[in-house]
């Protein structure tokens, strides 16, 4: 875990505030509240676009402040500024403790410490002058028009950040974090006549830009662009109705997080407005199905030091082998279900409260093999790609459109297919799982997840798998 002494700088030393009379202030804040701490952060970013030849547009920002929250029973106080210094933090203490008036509680005791260490403290924002980051995205540009004729449009992007953490309580216990997050995209876009079809591709996490800089690791990701544009340029009219469907490994793991994912939230289950609200314990998902939620995979884009209450990341089984084991919990919602926190409280920035998000989200590996669950297909849709998505956490019901996607016809992968969407429920889906591949793997580091205004990174993965039975929304007539 990051050396306290390493964020001191930024948060004390160039502030001018005094660590002894910002913990006073804290613990006066939170004398009668059950729950509080106060998050200091200090966040630089930076993203460049290169379209069409030229940059279309290059950003830096630089933001830091606090946010300072108190719970009593299941209120919040939380208020928050972008000032860093005693006078905002004492006006911060006055409004959060309106919310104590008349409980009685007792600060609940911190998060245990730890002394791992995911990924790096550094800043990847100075790996490379602008200029050299300009001239890579150039080279991308080149490169891939050069690949093939057929090329229209290239958009590349890199963007990155570095964002410092300081999390204190009313017993004075403070611990730290300093995050890097780096991310290239390319998405390219190909005509034949007068059709034209697009494919993205991106890498990422929390690294520094080296990892993605050399020519063999940026020419993979123009390589896959490129491909998802020429197989989408030959895609037929997708097929309509309930069919069995294949879903890939990795990146469609999305519609795993999405659909299901979300409904495995403390909040969530403690207000009873998920599917799974009260069904701990019991069979949710066929047998053999796995999905774990696990934040402690050093660099990875969702993984996480500690979490934005303090608690250490984990490895946290979600359901296993079809039952339901766990749900996914910060502070609040697990205090006031009667269980542990599980590291998944997280927030956007200093200007939002935590609550129970992901982290890295996914199913593990079964048996079979992956040319053998296409066989069983017989006859439906292999989905390999995804985009956009829609779903009820509530009803469980979602709506995914394929970026990616092909004819399973006699038991072998057919022709690509244009305009496929996914229809069906989560919990219903989970228990038509059929076949599981013994192939799990991770997206490739781009995932970022939103609920309820805020948006965090993560990360999603799983094995290649069969659902027997989920509605295809088509265009074929």
């Amino acid at each position: 875990m990051t050396d306290i002494a390493a964020t001191d700088d930024l948060f004390f030393t160039r502030t001018g505030m005094d660590q002894a009379r910002v913990h006073t202030e804290v613990t006066a804040a939170l004398a009668a509240a059950d729950d509080g701490e106060l998050f200091l952060e200090y966040r630089q970013s930076e993203g460049i676009t290169f379209d069409d030849g030229r940059v279309r547009s290059a950003s830096f920002d630089t933001t830091q402040g606090f946010g300072l929250r108190a719970i009593a029973g299941e209120a919040t106080g939380y208020a928050h500024s972008s000032e860093l210094s005693e006078a905002a933090i004492k006006r911060a203490a006055a409004t959060v403790k309106a919310v104590q008036t008349g409980h009685g509680g007792s600060v609940a005791d911190g998060p245990a410490r730890t002394n791992q260490s995911l990924y790096d403290d550094i800043n990847p924002l100075g790996d490379m002058p602008f200029d050299e980051k300009v001239q890579l995205l150039a080279a991308i540009d080149a490169y891939a028009r050069a690949k093939d004729s057929r090329v229209r449009q290239v958009t590349a992007t890199l963007g990155g950040s570095w964002q410092a953490v300081q999390i204190i309580r009313a017993d004075a216990s403070r611990v730290a974090d300093i995050r890097p997050l780096v991310r290239l995209n390319v998405s390219i876009v190909a005509a034949s006549g007068e059709r034209m079809e697009s494919g993205g591709h991106g890498v990422g996490g929390r690294a520094s830009y080296a990892a993605w800089i050399d020519p063999a690791a940026w020419q993979a990701q123009v390589d896959e662009a490129l491909r998802q544009a020429l197989v989408n340029l030959e895609s037929v009219p997708a097929p309509a109705g309930e069919m069995p469907v294949v879903l890939g490994p990795g990146w469609p793991g999305i519609l795993l997080h999405e659909a299901i994912g979300h409904g495995l939230e403390g909040d969530a289950n403690r207000k009873g407005t998920s599917a799974f609200a009260g069904l701990m314990g019991q069979r949710i998902a066929a047998p053999g199905v796995t999905v774990v939620d696990d934040g402690t995979i050093a660099d990875r884009r969702g993984s996480l030091t500690i979490d934005d209450e303090g608690t250490p990341s984990a490895y946290n089984v979600l359901i296993e082998d079809g039952i339901l084991k766990n749900f996914m919990q910060d502070r609040l919602n697990a205090r006031l279900m009667g269980v542990a926190p599980t590291g998944n409280g997280r927030r956007q920035s200093y200007a939002h409260h935590p609550m129970p998000r992901m982290t890295n989200t996914y199913m593990l590996s079964g048996q079979a093999d992956p040319a053998e669950i296409v066989k069983a297909a017989g006859k439906g849709i292999y989905a390999a790609n995804f985009g956009g998505g829609q779903v009820d956490i509530t009803s469980g019901k979602f709506v995914f459109s394929c970026t990616e996607a092909y004819l399973i016809e006699d038991g072998k992968i057919g022709a690509p297919v244009k305009g496929a969407t996914l229809i069906g429920n989560g919990p219903d889906a989970l228990t038509k799982i059929k076949l599981i591949g013994n192939d799990t793997k991770l997206d490739t580091g781009v995932g970022t997840c939103g609920k309820a205004g805020q948006s965090v990174p993560v990360g999603v993965g799983q094995p290649t798998m069969l659902v027997d039975a989920l509605t295809v929304g088509g265009t074929a007539v």
